[in-house]
């Protein structure tokens, strides 16, 4: 059997593994009670504190797939509401943008590079602050975001009182039963049972989202490399497609972005033409949770997932358009790069304080205040 046709036969079964982790994650979540879901409500009521609790997940397990995964499996469980669920993805997108950072790290010792590496890794991060700040007000003035995709949801899974049956969740829940079953059995309070299952179900989660983005890079990398090379610096339409559709493929907007970094360092492709495929792979991103939650069969995880979606979706359309808008990452990311050529600390305190220090603080004193 040809070693690239096993890999895609691995990466169907760890796919079936991400699903029936999130359903099993919805088991624990239901287990926890009434009493669990109204703190989780009440700490993530305040959007600024759902923002950074987004910043600092993501930015711990670098992948913006596995919070919003978490996130979908939790308002399908009916942990958390839409639009408590809405801050918390769109800190995750800020906080994804951590893994490029640390790429471009590797050029440290070499100052003309690593100041070119810094530029194209933060250029992500400008934007998606950007966005956060432009959407975000607006969101929680208008909920335009939450608004469209409920009638999407409602489009796609059936309206006018006709039942969604989901076929994921067809094929997941028999295994999802047969643990959960077992798992009750064991002669300990129950509590602890859902906790148990909660472990195994971010263990599973972590554990199939790695391994796909693993094997999934060893089968692409090599021709996404040189497929992008090839393009970004055509068009941007076709950048921003290319950024999509290797994303989407990989599971992994840090992957297809972080792959562009050494090409910059290099002196091979500038932040300029890197800029679009970084707003593709935003996009991209976004299939992962869609595709968990219709694992859920849940009217309102697919609501947030397609949240999550037409959050990127606008800010690309929105802000990529206007010259003005978008020359404001770009000079930000090279500022930031020229400052790392002076003084390298900079980056590693920028990296500290935006992704895990500010988050932290701002949490913890929002909790005190209560």
């Amino acid at each position: 059997m040809p070693k690239n046709i096993l890999k895609i036969i691995i990466v169907l079964a760890l796919v079936y593994l991400f699903l029936f982790s999130i359903g099993l994650m919805g088991v624990a979540f239901k287990g926890f009670g009434k009493d669990f879901a109204e703190n989780l409500i009440q700490t993530t009521s305040n959007p600024l504190v759902g923002l950074f609790i987004g910043i600092l997940a993501t930015s711990i397990v670098q992948s913006s797939s596995t919070t919003t995964s978490i996130v979908v499996g939790m308002v399908g469980s009916g942990v958390i509401s839409i639009a408590n669920a809405v801050p918390i993805v769109m800190g995750a997108n800020i906080g994804t943008t951590v893994t490029n950072t640390l790429v471009s790290i590797g050029h440290i010792s070499r100052r003309e590079e690593f100041k070119r590496a810094v530029g194209a890794a933060t250029v992500h991060d400008f934007f998606n602050i950007l966005c956060v700040a432009v959407l975000l007000p607006l969101e929680l003035l208008t909920g335009f975001l939450e608004k469209t995709a409920c009638k999407i949801s409602s489009l796609c899974i059936g309206a006018g009182g006709i039942e969604f049956s989901s076929p994921i969740k067809a094929i997941t829940v028999p295994l999802i039963d047969l643990v959960k079953n077992l798992l009750l059995k064991i002669n300990i309070p129950h509590i602890l049972i859902y906790i148990l299952i909660l472990a195994i179900a971010l263990t599973i989660l972590f554990f199939s989202l790695f391994f796909i983005v693993r094997c999934m890079k060893s089968i692409i990398a090599k021709r996404t490399e040189i497929i992008l090379n090839n393009i970004i610096g055509k068009h941007g339409f076709l950048a921003i497609i290319a950024g999509l559709c290797f994303t989407s493929i990989v599971q992994s907007s840090s992957i297809t972005t972080s792959l562009l970094v050494p090409l910059v360092a290099a002196g091979i492709i500038s932040v300029e033409t890197v800029f679009p495929v970084t707003m593709g792979a935003n996009i991209g991103t976004t299939t992962t949770a869609i595709l968990a939650s219709f694992a859920t069969g849940n009217t309102a995880a697919v609501t947030i997932a397609f949240v999550h979606f037409l959050f990127n979706l606008t800010g690309v359309t929105c802000l990529y358009p206007l010259k003005p808008i978008r020359a404001i990452p770009i000079f930000l990311a090279k500022n930031l790069g020229e400052l790392a050529f002076r003084r390298r600390r900079y980056v590693i305190i920028y990296v500290l304080t935006l992704f895990f220090a500010v988050p932290t603080i701002l949490i913890v004193v929002s909790k005190l205040l209560k």
